[in-house]
């Protein structure tokens, strides 16, 4: 495939890489080198053994800053302390609407492709500057002061955009909450979070259905001690009801002053906290700071995905997950790139949307989830060929692993056989990408569906179940996918700090410590197991909680799936592990089916034949389902939880299923299961 130009592009980035003094520090890679084939794998040795020579000049350089520094990091994993670019002082927003304000005011810094198909509006770096400033003015006059926290429940949007940075320019620390989540969750992470303001809109619209955002918040609010103001903004026209604590947005913003003087705030004071799902079913507030998040999104923005100056950046993840945090705004507004903000779907108004926008639009990167692509594969190719796309130059993927068949899909079909794609690695916690095939050096492979290569001063360890580097081939690897020649296995830990990542969990340092430090003491546990090829490329293989032992065999139920995924009737799988008599445990396999498929029992049957050849006979799962579809979040992560519930006769007590798009599916997939149980008892 094509390999792009990015070994150019870390040259040009990190030629400025020198000591504070100016002069070198040790061996560092020069402008000349660093444009040279091979200046990769010379980078990453001198990230990882110096990590302050490398990210000291970068942060110098790249960031503006108002202090500058006096301790590059200080870091200790035994106690979970992470601290980068210590004394210095900045602005977060600053850095993402002033200093290109004073370049290039005129330049579009948003286009918010709206629900409502071609109706989009692009917002200037002055005007997103101005309606930033007002915002903060605002929230100063309601009592949000540095320090208080500020609860986002918004949809995409420039005003969520607005919200967010309004924040960070008076030092409040905003939590965006996904404009979906239930009157309960919202609650749950507003109590938390201890947040004195809300900002919502009345309404939401998300393909062509209306969201009640200001209904939800107000039955929300009821148990919210902390919440004194909820300020409204309106997307439709339609009017709700406003009390005691409702300031209607607009009008308040229209009387402030369109500037605002920014708040210095110390490199590791809290920028945002974002909640993620905790394996107790507890959500944790993820803390992310100011300095290290910024600069580490910026530049994996700029490198993963070659992002040149004129660049729209599309981006269709929402800002209420991480992507949208650090790929939707944070990283591209640093950068002083245009980012799409994608209200909709990728069917509304129909299976050709996304390709349609970026036709319009004219995006030269797009960033989206596999589910996306697996869903959109059933439709065929007659949607993406309708539309020129001649103006992509790389493809992303992040959420979840890809399977080989969408990864083929998006690259043969989407991009045409000539983009960049880069599979994506990374979570909530490393505040950005973690491991991608980009940046690399020149014209470097890159193998489908596999995120190969540490970003710079990222440092990938495999442990095995002794708490010790993993050295040991896996047994069956070679015969599931041959070509990958991996080597070896285990949890995938990292090292050594990088500045993006989280600093701890809001309230709770020891549950960050015994989260993420405590089962490999001097390493930061991703709670991923991974596998690495003879060649160092990394592939993820799932949760380690999604990992199965089936008579004694180890084995990812990512692999499993991704066998599925090679017939071409089963766009979407979802294998899961439940108790087995003689086994231990077994494999259950969840499939949807193509309309166009023959005989479903035909396709169940070349699937375990298809298990069988790819990896091993141990590994066909002892059941396969075919569903009409699978339990997704918003964000479109499959809920294995729940398919675990069901199986195991716990579907009473399913917990907290207030992310699932659509919970009727719970009946659907019950209903599918007790059919197959009475036809299997039927036929006994």
């Amino acid at each position: 495939m094509a390999a792009g130009s990015l070994g150019r592009g870390v040259g040009r980035l990190l030629g400025s890489l020198r000591g504070l003094s100016g002069q070198p520090a040790r061996p560092l890679v020069s402008v000349a080198a660093a444009s040279q084939a091979g200046s990769y794998p010379a980078l990453s040795a001198q990230a990882a053994r110096e990590p302050a020579a490398f990210w000291g000049p970068l942060a110098r350089d790249t960031l503006v800053w108002d202090t500058p520094y006096h301790t590059i990091w200080d870091c200790d994993f035994s106690t979970g302390k992470i601290g980068w670019f210590l004394g210095g002082q900045l602005n977060v927003s600053v850095n993402c609407l002033d200093q290109h304000v004073r370049k290039s005011p005129e330049s579009v810094a948003l286009i918010w492709e709206r629900d409502e198909p071609g109706t989009e509006v692009r917002i200037t770096y002055r005007e997103l500057l101005e309606t930033t400033c007002r915002l903060a003015n605002t929230l100063k006059r309601h009592g949000v002061c540095r320090g208080d926290c500020v609860a986002i429940y918004m949809p995409v949007s420039p005003l969520a955009v607005a919200a967010m940075l309004a924040c960070a320019r008076i030092g409040a620390v905003h939590t965006v909450i996904f404009a979906g989540f239930s009157a309960v969750s919202l609650a749950g992470r507003i109590n938390d979070a201890k947040c004195k303001v809300i900002i919502t809109f009345n309404q939401g619209l998300r393909g062509g259905r209306v969201m009640e955002l200001k209904k939800i918040v107000d039955e929300a609010v009821k148990h919210c001690p902390t919440v004194q103001r909820v300020l409204v903004a309106h997307r439709t026209d339609n009017k709700v009801h406003m009390g005691d604590l409702d300031v209607p947005l607009e009008q308040e913003m229209a009387k402030e002053d369109p500037v605002c003087a920014p708040e210095s705030m110390g490199s590791e004071d809290m920028l945002f906290m974002l909640y993620t799902s905790g394996s107790t079913g507890m959500p944790k507030g993820i803390v992310h700071t100011q300095a290290g998040y910024l600069l580490y999104a910026a530049l994996t923005h700029k490198l993963v995905f070659d992002h040149r100056p004129g660049d729209v950046f599309g981006c269709v993840a929402d800002i209420g997950w991480i992507t949208g945090h650090s790929y939707v705004v944070y990283g591209p507004l640093c950068n002083g790139a245009t980012s799409v903000l994608f209200e909709s779907t990728p069917v509304y108004p129909n299976a050709g949307r996304y390709w349609e926008t970026v036709e319009r639009l004219k995006i030269n990167q797009f960033y989206g989830a596999p589910t996306a692509v697996r869903l959109l594969l059933k439709y065929g190719d007659a949607w993406v060929k309708k539309y020129d796309r001649s103006s992509l130059r790389t493809l992303g993927s992040v959420g979840e692993p890809i399977n080989c068949e969408a990864w083929e899909w998006l690259h043969r079909v989407v991009g045409d056989s000539r983009c960049t794609l880069v599979d994506t690695w990374w979570q909530t916690e490393t505040g950005g990408i973690c491991i991608a095939p980009r940046p690399s050096e020149e014209g470097a492979e890159i193998l489908p569906g596999m995120a190969m290569r540490p970003f710079f001063g990222i440092t990938p360890v495999l442990m095995d179940e002794k708490s010790l580097p993993s050295l040991t081939r896996m047994s069956g690897l070679y015969r599931a996918v041959s070509w990958r020649a991996a080597t070896v296995s285990g949890a995938l830990c990292i090292s050594q700090a990088w500045p993006g990542m989280a600093r701890t969990i809001y309230g709770d340092h020891q549950r960050f410590v015994d989260a993420y430090f405590k089962a490999y003491p001097g390493y930061y546990f991703t709670g991923d197991g991974a596998y690495r090829t003879e060649g160092g490329y990394y592939q993820i293989t799932g949760r380690m909680d999604d990992v199965i032992n089936i008579s004694g065999h180890r084995l990812g139920t990512a692999e499993i799936e991704d066998a599925i995924a090679d017939h071409p009737a089963v766009p979407e799988s979802a294998v899961i592990g439940y108790p087995h008599d003689i086994k231990g445990e077994a494999a259950f396999a969840f499939i949807v089916v193509k309309d166009s498929a023959r005989d479903s029992d035909v396709v169940v049957q070349e699937l375990k034949s298809m298990v069988a050849t790819k990896i091993a006979k141990y590994a066909v799962p002892d059941k396969i389902l075919v569903v009409k579809r699978l339990p997704k979040t918003r964000s479109g992560k499959v809920m294995r939880r729940l398919l675990r519930k069901i199986i195991t006769s716990e579907a009473q007590e399913l917990g907290d299923t207030t992310t699932l798009e659509d919970p009727s599916i719970i009946t659907e997939i019950l209903s599918a299961y007790q059919k197959c149980k009475d036809k299997q008892a039927a036929a006994k």
